[in-house]
């Protein structure tokens, strides 16, 4: 079981600027708690996301050498995916590819033919560098603009990513409108079709029905959750009013209700929950 924190996603909506000590002090606690992996920030324009524009700077003081979970960076581009491949202590480069044509304008500035052929080109800068693409399937349980969609599209999307040599996969729920029913035929149906596949999901949730998608996604197989501390984030390109990520606590509790082992230092999780207590109510 892989559990992801995305400190960058519960960043990135934030209008005050979080200082760059600020940001450091609270992902090198999080790179003490066992996470198999960290998005920890992002390489785009400083327009887009103003938030994070001190990303490269933070990495320059993270203990990633310490730890064993790994950094995962955002990149919305080639240029953005060429200036993380850079950096030593980056593993994964995330990269959103929405299966809504609205969204995928919005978010990357791009039609889905055209991220589809960035895709291509990150993967070709990944192989060369040593770095690992994950490819987030963004609007993935629908979108909010009248886009075609159903799961059966979802499906198609993996196909086509697959046959881009993409390797891990996450499907993410943007705006928070999965639900257990199509989180189940989604990750059931994909399993069983690509079982040498990474699979994860990337839920936005109220807290009221958090608990019910994750438990709906373990069940069908799911290995893979990204989650932010206390549900803080969303994101900022898609709708006016953020929906939350699904808070780690949250995920943590259902698994192991289910007699999962996360491999979690609780000592060093409680201290970060402590340290976001601080950070993000004040920004």
């Amino acid at each position: 079981m892989k559990i992801i924190e995305c400190p960058r996603d519960a960043m990135q909506g934030l209008e005050k600027f979080i200082p760059t000590e600020q940001k450091i002090q609270y992902l090198n606690q999080l790179l003490k708690v066992g996470f198999d992996t960290i998005d920890f920030g992002s390489f785009v324009s400083p327009k887009a996301i103003p938030q994070l524009r001190d990303t490269a700077i933070v990495l320059e003081h993270l203990q990633w050498r310490e730890s064993r979970s790994r950094l995962l960076a955002i990149i919305a581009n080639t240029r953005g995916a060429e200036e993380a491949c850079k950096h030593e202590g980056i593993t994964y480069l995330g990269f959103p590819m929405s299966i809504s044509e609205t969204f995928q304008q919005r978010n990357t500035n791009k039609s889905i033919a055209e991220a589809l052929n960035t895709v291509a080109e990150i993967q070709n800068l990944c192989a060369a560098s040593g770095k690992t693409l994950v490819t987030y399937i963004s609007m993935g349980f629908g979108n909010p603009y009248g886009d075609p969609y159903d799961t059966s599209i979802a499906e198609q999307f993996v196909d086509i990513l697959i046959t881009l040599g993409c390797s891990i996969i996450s499907l993410a729920d943007t705006i928070g409108v999965s639900n257990p029913d199509n989180i189940r035929t989604l990750f059931s149906t994909l399993s069983a079709r690509y079982p040498a596949i990474e699979l994860g999901v990337h839920l936005h949730s109220t807290p009221v029905t958090a608990t019910e998608k994750i438990v709906a996604a373990y069940q069908a197989g799911c290995k893979r959750f990204d989650g932010a501390i206390r549900g803080y984030g969303g994101c900022p390109m898609a709708e006016d009013e953020l929906v939350g990520n699904v808070a780690t606590e949250n995920i943590l509790f259902c698994l192991e209700q289910h007699g999962i082992n996360t491999g979690v230092d609780t000592k060093a999780f409680a201290e970060a929950l402590k340290l976001a207590d601080e950070i993000f109510p004040k920004h």
